[in-house]
C-alpha cells in the first residue's frame, strides 16, 4: 500500500535504484557527463548524507528535469534517495560507487577543485 505524501492526498511511489555492481562503466559515465548531474553530485559529495532535499540543489532546470536527473543518477548506482513524510532525501552512494568504479567519483570531485 503506498504512503500518503504529506496528506496531500497524491501518491508518491518508492524511488527505484539500481547497485553500482549491476551498472556498466559507460552508463555511469554518461551519468557523469552532464553538467548538472555533476553539479548534484558534487553538492551531495559536500553534504551529510541525508541532509539534502531535492529542491536544495542550485541547478537552473525545474522539477520535472530535476526529477529525471536524479532518476539518471540513482538508475547509475550514484545516489540513493528515500522518503522522509513528504520530503525526499538524498545520499552519495560513494563507498558502493568506489567499490565498483575505483577512482572515478574521486577523479570527479577532484576535476571540481581545479575548476
Amino acid at each position: 500500500m503506498a504512503q500518503r505524501d504529506g496528506g496531500t492526498g497524491s501518491h508518491r511511489a518508492a524511488p527505484e535504484h539500481a547497485h553500482p555492481d549491476d551498472v556498466p562503466v559507460q552508463l555511469a559515465l554518461a551519468a557523469l557527463a552532464d553538467p548538472v548531474r555533476l553539479t548534484l553530485v558534487r553538492e551531495l559529495a559536500g553534504s551529510d548524507d541525508w541532509s539534502r532535499t531535492c529542491g536544495s540543489f542550485d541547478v537552473p532546470v525545474g522539477k520535472a528535469a530535476l526529477s529525471h536527473h536524479f532518476a539518471v543518477l540513482r538508475g547509475a548506482g550514484i545516489v540513493e534517495q528515500r522518503d522522509e513524510g513528504p520530503r525526499r532525501v538524498n545520499r552519495l552512494r560513494r563507498e558502493e560507487f568506489e567499490g565498483r568504479f575505483p577512482g572515478l567519483l574521486a577523479l570527479v570531485l577532484r576535476e571540481n577543485d581545479r575548476a
